[in-house]
């Protein structure tokens, strides 16, 4: 056991939010339901035993809004503790072309609501693990994909 360790302590779990890029923006929901209640992120949820970031994603994706993607791929990665509610999760931010479908709630329970983006309007407040990715080299990348339409 290290010296930050305590047995105690819940076990770090991986998160995985999905840039649906679609014309130009990528869709965000405000969550619900969950911690971060009220403060909007991307759609996604927790990396599943022997899942792929890749197959997370699609799954996440269409479980919470109908759509699909293709070629999801890492963007980045944060390490995100949230110390009051005792969590901490390792979120693997991936970006994929946005193909089919037309977004809807289809997890109430998690999202009240969905919205496309771009890093110029994005909805406040902001889920925290974005504080940490605004700060990353992996904007800029995210910023040209999304420009680009992908």
């Amino acid at each position: 056991m290290t010296v930050h360790e305590d047995a105690a302590d819940p076990p770090v779990r991986v998160g995985v939010g999905v840039f649906a890029v679609r014309g130009g923006a990528f869709l965000m929901g405000r969550r619900d339901g969950a911690h971060g209640a009220g403060t909007w992120s991307l759609p996604g949820g927790h990396l599943e035993f022997g899942e792929s970031f890749a197959a997370a994603a699609r799954r996440e994706l269409w479980e919470e809004t109908g759509l699909t993607i293709a070629n999801p791929e890492v963007l980045a990665v944060t390490n995100d503790v949230f110390a009051r509610e005792r969590r901490h999760f390792v979120t693997v931010w991936m970006v994929g072309d946005e193909v089919g479908g037309e977004p809807v709630v289809r997890e109430p329970d998690k999202f009240a609501d969905l919205t496309w983006c771009d890093l110029d309007t994005l909805p406040q407040p902001l889920f925290q693990p974005w504080r940490e990715l605004l700060r990353m080299p992996a904007l800029a990348r995210l910023d040209a994909i999304v420009r680009a339409g992908r």
